[in-house]
């Protein structure tokens, strides 16, 4: 890829912010020119979201000079000026409101809209974007956030900001923008990402997922510990390179192209069965030890299935679900299903297993404290301290966190509703090691992924279409093209 337009659009300069005795920033020197992608990677905690939230002036740096367009650093830079200027930014963590309708989260970003018709002006807005970016997305202005999945709800997010306004729009910022849409989904964004940059406009793309840097990106920037420790043109730089500076080992993360050395047991104890709701459909089923994949086009069934199976080993009743044991839930969706706001990081992790600390009417503070601190270590947390508050985290280190209570209990099935979302390289091949080591020992895992090639970390996969298993495929008959045929096939009558 090349960018003919050489004006420096956002330039920063000597940047600092610290969080109490977290060093987010540490100095940070950084430029995006007009009509350029940067890809924006790093572990987590390594300071890209403190970053891109200076850029949108959602923080405000101890340290350090802005200049936009050209302009001289700016003291009043904030949220207004940065919004007036065109600066946009999609988060990580999304910002709809879960009780309004798409329309009246359209109208909350577009404020001049006004009038007795403001929410038709407003709906056809979002609607006429969600066309041009996601083709076939299936959603309408009047429904509630409340009642769509969190891939749905990333739909509306992107939308609404790439949506023309009253202000301008010269840079857009993307925090894991992909992070809960299936792969179909993530083609249309990286596409239209290509034909927002060709129009002389910016976007900075942070992702862990390296491939859609290089499918999109025309330089990449790496930051390690607050720093920015390389930059540099996609097209003269390899992954083996971005993870060495990234500060991840090459072997320890699993990047030498291995396949991966789950190994599900012969004629396994079943554990887990799904009878089909129609004769035309399969039925699902997993083994002690498997590991099983559940893949297709995001909102098809997937998590419902997930939460079904969560019910029936609780003790609800459901004809259709048999579960042997007890299950661990690791959510995708943590801000709404995951995290305990008001609890401290170690209170996190242990939630889920307080029973293994009990001494008498009481807990044992000391054990429950020790076992957070063995995962902190297991999974690399970067915090100073495991009784700060879960929202000291980044979103990829809480992530980590629910891992650990998941992992760290007794439940012999272990349910995964796209478990992946923020979590760095490093981290996601030390999970998947994980997962193989605990299968071997008998646990199963159930694992529902938008991302293709962690389905070849199962044993099989179930791929779903509109609710139903349709298809059912080993390790060595999985590609993505069969993926997706069978998850456009229509439904037969």
């Amino acid at each position: 890829m090349t960018n003919s337009i050489s004006e420096i659009l956002f330039e920063v300069r000597d940047a600092a912010k610290a969080f109490g005795a977290v060093q987010a920033l540490r100095g940070v020197d950084f430029q995006i020119t007009r009509g350029e992608c940067i890809g924006l990677v790093g572990h987590n905690g390594a300071g890209k979201s403190t970053l891109m939230n200076v850029l949108s002036g959602t923080l405000t740096p101890d340290r350090g000079e802005l200049h936009f367009a050209g302009r001289a650093g700016r003291s009043d830079w904030g949220v207004r000026e940065a919004q007036r200027l065109g600066v946009r930014s999609v988060y990580q963590e999304l910002s709809l409101c879960a009780n309004l309708s798409l329309a009246e989260n359209m109208r909350i970003a577009q404020p001049q809209l006004k009038g007795w018709n403001w929410r038709v002006n407003a709906g056809s807005q979002l609607e006429a974007s969600l066309d041009r970016i996601f083709p076939g997305h299936g959603l309408r202005a009047d429904q509630v956030v409340a009642d769509l999945s969190i891939g749905k709800r990333q739909l509306v997010e992107i939308a609404r900001a790439f949506t023309p306004g009253a202000q301008p729009l010269e840079l857009m910022i993307l925090d894991e923008p992909t992070s809960s849409l299936d792969s179909h989904a993530a083609g249309q964004l990286l596409a239209y990402i290509r034909e927002f940059v060709a129009h002389g406009k910016s976007c900075i793309l942070i992702s862990h997922k390296l491939r859609e840097i290089f499918n999109v990106a025309d330089r990449v920037v790496v930051m390690r510990d607050g720093q920015v420790v390389e930059s540099v043109r996609t097209d003269q730089t390899s992954r083996d390179r971005l993870v060495a500076a990234m500060g991840q080992d090459e072997q320890a993360t699993g990047f030498a192209g291995e396949a991966s050395t789950t190994a599900g047991p012969q004629n396994a104890p079943l554990v887990v069965k799904v009878s089909s709701p129609t004769r035309t459909r399969m039925e699902m089923n997993a083994g002690a030890g498997e590991v099983i994949g559940l893949a297709g086009l995001a909102g098809h069934g997937q998590t419902g299935l997930l939460l079904r199976l969560q019910a029936a080993s609780a003790g609800a009743a459901d004809c259709a679900v048999w579960v042997d044991g007890a299950t661990s839930f690791v959510a995708g969706d943590r801000q709404t299903d995951g995290v305990f706001g008001l609890w401290s990081i170690a209170r996190n992790m242990s939630v889920g297993c307080l029973s293994q600390f009990r001494r008498g009417l009481l807990i044992d503070l000391k054990k429950e404290r020790d076992r957070a601190e063995q995962w902190r270590q297991r999974l690399g947390l970067v915090t100073p301290g495991l009784d700060l508050p879960i929202y000291s985290l980044s979103g990829g280190n809480q992530q980590k966190v629910l891992f650990a209570r998941a992992l760290g209990s007794t439940a012999p099935i272990i349910l995964m509703d796209d478990p992946m979302r923020g979590v760095d390289v490093g981290t996601k091949h030390d999970v998947y090691a994980l997962i193989a080591d605990e299968a071997r020992r008998g646990r199963t895992f159930i694992w529902y992924t938008t991302e293709f090639d962690e389905l070849f970390h199962c044993d099989r996969v179930y791929v779903f279409n509109n609710g139903e298993v349709v298809g059912e495929l080993s390790r060595a008959e999985l590609n993505e093209e069969r993926v997706l045929n069978m998850s456009f096939e229509e439904i037969a009558a």
